[in-house]
């Protein structure tokens, strides 16, 4: 896994594929002329002759923002304003576009989109202005030293002219192995408050294109009719109330037998005549188990010594440091399945080329998956599959999954046809709610010992769950002597430094599909260890904050965590609500980043509590668009606390009982009246902010709504003795 990409061997990697993207190679792998008077002039950044600059853009937008990221590091290093930058969405190529975080695998996660491209991009555009200075040095034979661009113009040595005019020159040049990056004190776009996204427009105005919006010439539209628990299989099926339905085209039981495709001219008609489509199901091998029974199991596994040590601590003396503690704080926690629930349900249009390609368009997260699964279904080399990536309406890790479930079931419903007319696949919200994949189910169980003197003397710490790693493509990797990591993260490279620690596993059946859910392993480690710490505090008699400190005390990592732990507490006026109201903290850190939130809350148990105000601190290092950080952050605070609120998937003898927005209510506008995010100035490499607003945000909640004499363990909120006004 390469994570530590240098400027000259990205470089060398984008000289020896510049094949790929229409710019011939020379023997020697340098940039050859392109036959255009447009160029690619490295495989992240196309300029054409007027002066118009492309980025290309390897990860894809779901909201979250790479698509202004990105292009600003290509703007910066390049030296046009944002108005004059375009970007595209990259092809699928693995090779050229890998996460490099991911190893040689396209794709979209982890909040990784700026950390793995923060040199790769602005190398990108260095060398793009190097090579256009160097075309326009030998042009008026002075010196490239003496050469700028700033606003797309290159200019000096009383010689000026907009950089369009140096193109077809510079794509004959061959890239420098170590162009120049500009100093921080040369930044104009990097950190500058007022840049704002370039996606927002087009969303405004109604002319983005999202993946539900793809309309191709002469398609069908498929919805699949699905198994209602998990492992069911279809025996048949009778299409004769279907035939009734007008646009109705055919129904097939795909390949798999997990449903039946319905095909119909449009949407509604898909819709209505999978309504009236009967099935017989085989259910002799489906899920059975209620919400309940999964429940038992997974408490029951906390009760017995862990299968896994993950720390590979001396389990004995972490016990016996416990047992002789003056005092004992422990708690056992329970959070259920959850569903993703994107504003956009799933969704992916399929279509055949006069050549035999076939081409997807997709809201794609990860499009090495479905490319890979396409070359099987369609027995097709590598290079006869496109993917054409559209923005998307939210994702939240559920546009990505390890077996590319919707875009192989597209492409199993287009292999049933005969290929001669697009197929789009439609899933509606009550598909993905009900028979989609889910953040696992997951158990905590915690005992922490304290001294005397209030601190702490040892930490026993055990998780039971649904592996999502495991049984997937990404177990070889993802899983290490046993041990799934996304089901500890959070826990294990917590920066606290807490004495006699011991951390324990036991994997439980999967009851459904489990996958990544926005912070993954950290929505509910993070909750587990911030109440947890905030228990210990209480038991000392000490300050939440206070307490904190003195286990962050040195170390780069613990400062970091630290010094948004004091922000957050200076800013949200920590120790002093106004009138009658109570306040609540966590700090967390995921993804390479430190987020810390104040909760301030009012109100009471019995009439109702209303979030009044979330104040957070975020360090994620250099602060590339802080517009888009702080929409980040604010985003993951109320994906976390409206979830934690009143959010959870029931299982009835193996079927969701949940089915749409009434019975699984998302978070509302009025459920927290302000928040106000904060940024720390860092000179640190870029890391996440897609997900690290997320897992302090509950833990905040809780810790407030514990000063009300309720201390919640079991999520929802609501179904455990919160009321919300």
């Amino acid at each position: 896994m390469n994570t530590k990409l240098s400027r000259r061997g990205f470089l060398k990697t984008a000289a020896a594929a510049g094949a790929v993207l229409y710019v011939g190679t020379n023997a020697n792998g340098a940039m050859a002329a392109s036959s255009s008077s447009d160029a690619m002039l490295n495989p992240f950044v196309k300029i054409d002759s007027n002066g118009n600059v492309v980025a290309i853009v390897k990860h894809f937008e779901k909201g979250q923002g790479p698509a202004t990221g990105l292009t600003s590091l290509i703007a910066e290093e390049l030296g046009v304003r944002m108005d004059q930058i375009d970007y595209e969405f990259a092809p699928s190529d693995p090779n050229v576009y890998n996460n490099t975080l991911f190893g040689p695998f396209q794709g979209t996660g982890g909040s990784t989109a700026v950390s793995n491209s923060w040199v790769q991009y602005r190398t990108a555009g260095a060398g793009a202005r190097e090579v256009l200075i160097r075309a326009a040095a030998e042009a008026w034979g002075v010196e490239t030293t003496a050469l700028d661009i700033q606003g797309g113009v290159i200019s000096g040595s009383s010689n000026s002219a907009p950089l369009g005019e140096f193109v077809a020159a510079a794509s004959a040049l061959a890239p420098s192995e170590s162009p120049r990056l500009r100093d921080p004190s040369e930044w104009k776009i990097i950190g500058n408050e007022a840049t704002r996204r370039k996606d927002s427009p087009i969303k405004v105005n109604g002319t983005a294109k999202f993946a539900m919006d793809v309309q191709l010439e002469n398609q069908m539209v498929v919805m699949v009719k699905r198994t209602p628990q998990q492992g069911g299989k279809v025996i048949g099926f009778d299409d004769t109330g279907s035939k009734d339905v007008k646009g109705f085209t055919m129904a097939q039981t795909l390949p798999t037998k997990h449903g039946v495709a319905v095909y119909a001219e449009n949407t509604w008609a898909a819709m209505q005549a999978r309504e009236a489509l009967n099935v017989d199901w085989d259910m002799s091998a489906a899920e059975t188990r209620s919400s309940q029974e999964i429940r038992d199991e997974i408490l029951a596994a906390l009760d017995n010594a862990p299968v896994y040590n993950v720390n590979k601590a001396d389990q004995s003396a972490v016990t016996a440091a416990v047992e002789g503690a003056a005092t004992i704080v422990e708690k056992t926690f329970y959070f259920p399945l959850l569903a993703h629930a994107p504003m956009e349900p799933l969704n992916c249009t399929i279509e055949q080329t006069a050549d035999g390609d076939i081409v997807l368009h997709d809201g794609a997260q990860m499009p090495t998956g479905p490319h890979m699964a396409y070359q099987q279904i369609f027995g097709l080399p590598g290079e006869k599959i496109h993917i054409k990536t559209m923005l998307a309406g939210g994702s939240f890790g559920r546009r990505a999954t390890p077996d590319a479930d919707y875009q192989v079931e597209a492409a199993l419903a287009f292999s049933m046809t005969d290929r001669s007319r697009p197929v789009k696949l439609v899933w509606d919200r009550e598909d993905d709610i009900r028979g989609g994949y889910y953040r696992p189910a997951v158990g905590h169980k915690v005992r922490v010992g304290m001294d005397a003197d209030g601190k702490i003397v040892g930490w026993e710490h055990q998780v039971a769950g649904q592996s999502i790693m495991k049984g997937t493509a990404f177990e070889a990797f993802a899983v290490r002597d046993g041990v799934d990591h996304s089901t500890v993260e959070g826990v294990t490279e917590n920066p606290y430094i807490i004495p006699s620690m011991a951390i324990g596993l036991t994997d439980t059946e999967k009851a459904t599909s489990v996958l990544w859910w926005r912070s993954v392993g950290h929505t509910h480690t993070g909750y587990v260890m911030e109440v947890m710490m905030d228990m210990a505090a209480k038991a000392a008699g000490i300050d939440p904050v206070v307490f904190r400190l003195a286990y962050l005390a040195s170390g780069k990592d613990q400062q970091r965590k630290a010094a948004v732990l004091r922000l957050a507490a200076e800013k949200g006026n920590w120790g002093k609500p106004a009138d009658g109201n109570v306040q609540g903290i966590a700090v967390h850190k995921s993804f390479g980043s430190y987020v810390a939130e104040v909760v301030e809350i009012s109100g009471n148990l019995d009439d109702g509590i209303q979030i009044e105000k979330v104040t957070a601190a975020v360090d994620c290092g250099i602060a590339v668009n802080p517009d888009v950080i702080k929409a980040q952050v604010e985003g993951g605070i109320g994906y976390g606390i409206g979830h934690a609120m009143r959010d959870q998937i029931t299982l009835d003898q193996g079927s969701v009982e949940q089915s749409n927005f009434p019975d699984y209510e998302p978070l509302r506008i009025s459920d927290i009246k302000s928040i106000e995010t904060h940024i720390i100035s860092s000179t640190e490499a870029p890391t996440g902010i897609g997900e690290p607003g997320t897992p302090p945000s509950a833990p905040a909640l809780a810790n407030a709504i514990a000063q009300l004499d309720l201390r919640v363990s079991e999520l929802p909120m609501n179904e455990n003795g919160v009321a919300f006004a």
